[in-house]
């Protein structure tokens, strides 16, 4: 199983961005089961929990993303998505997409920049 990150850039701050996580050789029912987050990792920071599906299921956010992102999954494409709306100059950062199955297996991404300009 591979974890491929896509979708991350230079924005400017209020503009949006989406990230895709693809789990690659990933069965359909590990994916539908597995808990699929997103943290990121700014210079000199530790690396943080942004947004959470539980199981697949329950959406649970950091107070920073509240209301500004939007994680979704797609099972037939075995993706899971970021929307990430008025972007601020302070997420920047590498983010990351984490997959734990049912089975306890524990994936991550590559990471994929996302750098927000004033």
């Amino acid at each position: 199983v591979q974890l491929v990150e896509s979708g991350g850039g230079l924005v400017q701050a209020g503009g949006s961005l989406r990230l895709s996580c693809r789990a690659s050789g990933m069965i359909l029912s590990e994916f539908s089961g597995s808990t699929m987050e997103w943290h990121r990792q700014a210079p000199g920071k530790k690396r943080e929990l942004v947004a959470g599906l539980i199981r697949g299921a329950d959406a649970n956010y950091a107070d920073s993303a509240k209301g500004r992102f939007t994680i979704s999954k797609d099972n037939t494409r075995r993706t899971v998505y970021l929307q990430m709306n008025n972007l601020k100059p302070e997420d920047t950062a590498v983010y990351y997409c984490h997959h734990l199955t049912p089975m306890a297996n524990d994936y991550w991404g590559q990471g994929t920049q996302v750098t927000v300009s004033s």
